[in-house]
């Protein structure tokens, strides 16, 4: 229940794994009270990114618009620092009309942030991340994971061998500073309380069966709707490639190696499933981070009805 004796003003922060229902829930709280939704998702930022990323299509973004969607190409890039402040600033804006913010996605990285800042790093360099990226690839990102344990065990220690793109930039900010990315984030000063009331749901089924089946009928959706000839479409620009951030996304790689002949289409359904299916376990795993959430089984109508009583002060 909201405390009324407090100054600050509510948010709601509505997240959960892939497929859990986030979406519909937050389209269906718009429609009956006083929310704006703010997206916390890195693949629904990009324009032309539509069907694999489970993006609201037009009849239900005019019924329930959604900030921070299409606001990037594919080409861009768009960090957590840029996240953090577009969505203070919708936040606000948000809130200086008399209305309550939702934050709702899947990019857990960006809740954190949100949360809790970020540590002042240098800015990404495009030359010297075109020369990792050319090691890389005549090395393997394997190697390049052992060249980031020697220095900087700790940051190597929590990155995946294959994990590119953190890993390219764990090694960028060494090779720019001289200092480990984890003396960066040891030597970051705690961020500053948000000036809201927040409300932090976690939307996951309890039984992990369930999700994998919901993955699995939503990745054949997608493909059923076009998502094949997305990619295609987005492949044939000449700017983009398979290791931009935006291709690098789950789906839109597995099509993409498709499209280059690596297999075949079965063996991309199967990858792209499976890769979703990683996804969400990762999603899950960072969600058991956040302490102050509210764990909720998904029962779209209960947990709406909850919220609603909640926000009506009941």
């Amino acid at each position: 229940m909201i405390d009324r004796n407090t100054a600050l003003p509510p948010a709601i922060l509505l997240m959960g794994p892939t497929a859990s229902g986030k979406t519909k829930l937050a389209i269906e709280l718009v429609e009956r009270g006083p929310f704006d939704i703010i997206s916390v998702d890195s693949g629904m930022v990009y324009r032309g990114m539509d069907i694999g990323t489970a993006k609201p299509d037009a009849e239900t973004l005019a019924r329930a618009p959604h900030r921070l969607v299409d606001i990037r190409d594919p080409g861009d890039s768009y960090s957590a620092a840029q996240f953090r402040s577009d969505a203070l600033r919708d936040m606000a804006a948000i809130t200086a009309a008399g209305r309550i913010p939702l934050l709702v996605g899947g990019t857990m990285l960006y809740f954190k942030v949100l949360l809790e800042g970020l540590a002042d790093m240098p800015d990404a360099d495009p030359e010297l991340r075109a020369q990792l990226d050319a090691q890389a690839a005549l090395k393997g990102w394997p190697a390049m994971h052992a060249r980031l344990a020697a220095v900087d065990p700790v940051s190597a220690a929590r990155l995946k061998p294959n994990d590119s793109q953190r890993l390219q930039r764990a090694l960028e900010v060494y090779e720019l500073t001289g200092k480990p990315l984890s003396q960066w984030h040891a030597e970051q000063a705690p961020a500053e309380a948000l000036p809201y009331q927040l409300s932090q749901i976690a939307v996951a089924p309890p039984d992990r069966a369930v999700l994998h089946e919901r993955i699995e009928r939503r990745f054949d959706e997608m493909l059923a709707q076009g998502l094949v000839a997305e990619v295609a479409g987005l492949k044939v620009r000449p700017e983009l490639h398979a290791a931009l951030p935006s291709m690098r996304a789950v789906g839109y790689a597995q099509v993409w190696a498709h499209l280059d002949g690596e297999y075949d289409a079965a063996e991309m359904r199967l990858r792209g499933i499976y890769a979703t299916r990683q996804l969400a376990k990762r999603q899950h795993t960072w969600l058991r981070r956040f302490q102050d959430a509210e764990w909720h089984d998904g029962a779209r109508e209960r947990l709406a009805a909850a919220l609603m009583k909640r926000w009506e002060g009941s």
